[in-house]
């Protein structure tokens, strides 16, 4: 890796967050000025944009771009921060007894059925934002307030989904009981919150639902396979 494009391509790890990415890039070139466009979650991993001196300025262009998404939606969970981070608020075990009838119901719509309820969530969505995220409200982030333990009612936004993908239907074990994760692409507009995507797909399938994974592997024409991966 080097500093010959003031514009670099990184595949972010996860663990870490977007400035952990930046703070690693200063201290390998000795460059102070530097940033990036686009700030990903500890949990996920992927594409980050970042640029070196004067050319910081054109990073306000790339996040305005569209983006592409490939996310782990993990069904009978709901937390409070919309993904596998956060507390557990509401939770059904899709293999159990008495929620047989979930599980029924889903393997009843196999994948052609799930590609469709995908499908339809195609356009643009009115959906509430994550509580824990940095819009703000009354001048302060949600994220802050959520900390905090205050009550935060989670403002509406439009988010626009260009394109949708079902890759895979998988099971999963959660605290020794069974549960699936839904495997799906997202092409969206910029600004959407994936952790809103998953909650909404869970809503239309009748189910608890929280983002369990998420790797951004576009940004506009930027691609993930061209980045270049660091070490923390």
């Amino acid at each position: 890796m080097n500093l010959t494009d003031p514009i670099l391509l990184i595949d972010k790890p996860s663990g870490i967050t977007s400035f952990d990415c930046i703070r690693i890039l200063r201290r390998r070139f000795g460059v102070k000025k530097m940033g990036h466009a686009g700030t990903l979650d500890p949990m996920a991993t992927g594409l980050m944009i970042v640029a070196v001196g004067d050319d910081t300025k054109k990073l306000q262009e790339f996040l305005k771009l569209d983006k592409t998404y490939e996310a782990e939606i993990l069904l009978g969970v709901q937390t409070d921060t919309g993904d596998s981070t956060g507390k557990v608020v509401k939770e059904v075990h899709v293999g159990t007894e008495s929620d047989s009838t979930i599980l029924q119901r889903i393997v009843e719509l196999g994948a052609e059925g799930i590609q469709e309820v995908l499908r339809e969530m195609v356009g643009k969505l009115t959906l509430p934002v994550p509580a824990y995220s940095a819009v703000k409200r009354g001048g302060e982030p949600l994220y802050k307030k959520a900390r905090r333990g205050e009550r935060v009612e989670p403002p509406l936004k439009q988010m626009e989904v260009t394109q949708c993908e079902l890759l895979a239907i998988c099971p999963s074990r959660l605290r020794g009981k069974d549960n699936l994760i839904i495997k799906a692409r997202f092409s969206v507009s910029s600004g959407t919150y994936i952790r809103s995507l998953a909650e909404e797909l869970g809503r239309r399938l009748r189910v608890p639902a929280t983002l369990a994974g998420l790797r951004r592997t576009r940004i506009g024409d930027f691609r993930v396979e061209n980045a270049q991966r660091i070490n923390p």
